[in-house]
């Protein structure tokens, strides 16, 4: 539950940052996640767009996410310091997501959680595409720690690394389509979530061509940022968000 003990909620007209971070280190992946942030955001919104640096160019299994998370951290600290009303973690996996919460006063929101509700909203069944097989139980898991697993028909892949996305676009959007299809005739499903912040700039064609709703998770997170900063919530600080307790000590070899 959030605090509103100390900051006021937005007054209509009212200047609203909200930080987006690409937790990849592909700046041009990073420049599409900002077109479709700046698409979603209302215009008095802006958008601090940033790329995290020495991690991994995409996020592909547990140990890409692993190592994409402390530079991640630093930026979202960076980003509290220049006043950012919310951050949009935009990676799929929700990479360190509540580590994220405890560094951050401003309410932090991750790309799947964020798709994952809006799906719950719009629909009483939903299927997910993503790109590789390897990322299928990583969201299967996220959706089941969502509350969403029995909502949830199915995760599917294109069988795709996230970087073809932007090398063969064409390509990408055929299998993209295709399995959205697949999920509308054979999974049921009312709806469809994009599994790759990298496929954001795909939806609106998916959605018309498709017939399907579907759903993108920048989108999605950014319109969510702007109504918790809207509201005045912040991040509970009583508890499993509290601040990261500060340290000293611990083991020193001696000199050689």
């Amino acid at each position: 539950m959030g605090s509103r003990a100390t900051v006021p909620a937005a007054r209509k007209g009212e200047m609203m940052r909200v930080h987006v971070i690409n937790p990849n280190s592909t700046i041009s992946m990073t420049a599409q996640i900002g077109r479709a942030a700046r698409r979603a955001a209302s215009a008095d919104t802006v958008i601090d767009l940033v790329t995290a640096r020495g991690t991994p160019v995409s996020i592909e299994g547990y140990a890409d996410e692993a190592l994409s998370i402390p530079a991640m951290l630093a930026e979202i600290r960076a980003a509290e310091a220049r006043g950012a009303g919310a951050h949009v973690i935009a990676c799929f996996d929700d990479p360190g997501l509540s580590a994220a919460r405890e560094v951050a006063a401003a309410p932090v929101i991750g790309i799947c959680q964020a798709a994952v509700q809006v799906a719950m909203t719009l629909s009483v069944r939903f299927s997910v595409v993503t790109t590789l097989g390897r990322s299928v139980p990583i969201i299967e898991d996220l959706v089941d720690s969502y509350g969403a697993a029995r909502r949830c028909r199915r995760v599917r892949a294109i069988d795709l690394p996230v970087l073809t996305l932007e090398e063969d676009p064409d390509g990408s959007y055929a299998l993209l389509a295709a399995e959205v299809c697949a999920a509308r005739d054979h999974d049921s499903a009312e709806v469809v979530v994009l599994g790759c912040a990298g496929m954001a700039e795909m939806c609106e064609r998916l959605t018309a061509e498709t017939g399907v709703p579907v759903i993108d998770g920048v989108t999605a997170a950014v319109r969510q940022a702007e109504a918790l900063i809207g509201m005045g919530y912040r991040t509970s600080k009583l508890g499993g968000y509290a601040w990261p307790r500060i340290k000293t000590g611990g083991f020193a070899p001696e000199a050689a």
